[in-house]
């Protein structure tokens, strides 16, 4: 308050919607991913609002599909809140942990820009003598056809979507989706050697300079 000027409401408001509470008597098991102000913008009504209505849904133990459907068709917001609304409602009631997805499995995101030639990057990524140069020691498999604009790489416990972005000036985004990890320790593992990954192949990817 005294850095701010803001007035004691204002302020413990914002308090405690950065703990996740917002003043609720309802138990969170985890954070929804979306804050309690974006949510209520996006869609008129907050978590609590959100959550008591669902838990109202007769049919909300047939699962992901079958929530997002009735938050779309009978609770008024489009299809990408309806995704959202569904999915913090499972992380805050305990259905779905974070980064977790509607099949039980788990997704790791990772991305950055490197100075890297994203055509060397690719092509390497789509021959099967090249790709173990950027990935040593570990098993890899292409799951993608040359043409796709986005690359397929099995490696690990799931399937690595690569993509990329030529910003010109010999700098590349490149991101990364990891699907079908098992764990949230998993998650947690392969966002670590992603980021180890995406460091390495800046320094010079045709040397196979990929992470231990």
């Amino acid at each position: 308050m005294a850095t701010t000027g803001e007035r004691y409401t204002e302020a413990r408001r914002m308090l405690l919607e950065q703990s996740g509470t917002h003043g609720s008597k309802r138990q969170w098991v985890s954070q929804p991913g979306t804050s309690d102000t974006a949510i209520r913008k996006g869609t008129g009504r907050g978590w609590d609002e959100w959550c008591d209505l669902i838990d109202q849904f007769e049919h909300k133990a047939d699962g992901h599909a079958a929530i997002a459907d009735h938050v779309r068709k009978n609770l008024g917001v489009g299809a990408w809140w309806a995704q959202s609304v569904t999915v913090g409602y499972e992380r805050i009631v305990g259905l779905r942990l974070p980064y977790q997805r509607a099949d039980g499995t788990f997704s790791a995101n990772k991305s950055a820009t490197v100075r890297t030639d994203a055509d060397e990057l690719r092509s390497m990524l789509l021959d099967d003598e090249e790709r173990p140069h950027l990935f040593p020691g570990v098993s890899t498999e292409l799951k993608s056809r040359p043409g796709t604009k986005a690359i397929r790489v099995a490696i690990g416990p799931g399937v690595a979507t690569i993509s990329f972005d030529d910003l010109g000036r010999g700098f590349t985004r490149v991101a990364i989706q990891h699907n079908h990890l098992p764990s949230l320790d998993s998650v947690e593992q392969w966002k670590f050697y992603w980021q180890e990954w995406l460091e390495a192949i800046e320094e010079e990817p045709s040397h196979g300079l990929g992470p231990d």
